[in-house]
């Protein structure tokens, strides 16, 4: 069977184009190592259009439901090892087998991105993590550190704060990049404390973390004392499957779609946090899957070979 649509990811942008897809009528499939992606690991989600407050989890799980209400949907759990442009398909090799469609949509996220200092490799499951939602509840009265100065970092800081005594954000920058209700809420919370215009150069411990070591000297001390660190700068997208095909990616590795999530490759698509598309949200991701189900909908209805 040749799909119309094969979609590369579990992420809300994936099931936003499935969903879209199937109201055309195109047969889709859904190619994920796990479904949810990063929104899972998010605490609770309140700027997500008809929710006023939500778990990330039950989000998530309403709109994979959604996809896989529709019969045109098919989802398998499944890596993608490797992809090749036919005259006018596209060859996926899997953990379980070959698929083949007329269309692909990347929709792949991206990966936290990491420090690269002494001791974070070490560490990592032992204090350090990159997940507050996964791991906060192990911190409970204990004193952590968040590494990060965007909207993602002070949202967690405000959950960590609900577990753990003692809440540090670490900046190298001099103001958070959040929104401004978020930055407010860190603020207002008297767990929380702002370090500006530092760096972490080491983490530091004995079978698990006990301190990490600053560039800037806080209080008198490089050497700053805490049980956990939860590292929050950023994420690297996850595009080289679609570099090995020809499609164009930025300097920052993204891949460079349009206003319809085009591609440079005809029949090639992408969504969501892989793209270059400078806001990242989940609602933005969804419409971006909207978008590219749309155009691989029109994409198809030119092609000429007879299927």
């Amino acid at each position: 069977m040749i799909y119309d649509l094969i979609i590369i990811g579990g992420g809300v942008a994936a099931m936003g184009a499935a969903v879209y897809a199937a109201r055309y009528e195109l047969n889709v499939l859904v190619l994920a190592g796990n479904f949810g992606g990063l929104l899972q690991q998010t605490h609770v989600v309140e700027n997500y259009i008809g929710f006023k407050t939500i778990s990330a989890m039950e989000l998530t799980t309403k709109i994979i439901d959604h996809a896989k209400s529709y019969k045109k949907v098919t989802m398998k759990e499944t890596m993608v090892k490797d992809i090749r442009k036919l005259k006018d398909s596209f060859k996926l090799k899997t953990t379980k087998g070959e698929f083949e469609g007329k269309t692909v949509l990347f929709a792949t996220g991206s990966f936290h991105r990491q420090l690269g200092i002494p001791g974070e490799k070490e560490y990592s499951g032992k204090g350090v993590s990159y997940c507050g939602t996964c791991d906060a509840p192990m911190f409970a009265g204990k004193t952590v550190a968040i590494v990060g100065g965007s909207d993602s970092a002070a949202k967690e800081s405000i959950l960590l704060a609900q577990f753990a005594k003692k809440v540090y954000i670490i900046y190298r920058g001099e103001k958070l990049r959040a929104e401004p209700i978020n930055f407010n809420n860190v603020l207002a919370n008297k767990k929380v404390e702002i370090i500006y215009k530092t760096n972490v150069k080491e983490v530091k411990g004995g079978k698990f973390v006990t301190s990490i070591i600053l560039d800037t000297p806080h209080k008198g001390s490089p050497e700053l004392k805490l049980n956990g660190m939860f590292i929050e700068i950023g994420y690297i997208p996850k595009t080289e499957l679609a570099e090995k095909i020809g499609v164009k990616l930025n300097k920052k590795h993204e891949i460079i779609v349009d206003k319809h999530s085009q591609t440079n490759v005809p029949g090639v698509y992408s969504a969501g946090d892989c793209t270059d598309y400078d806001f990242k949200q989940a609602i933005t991701g969804v419409a971006q899957g909207a978008h590219a189900a749309q155009a691989a909908y029109e994409h198809i209805k030119k092609l000429k070979v007879d299927y």
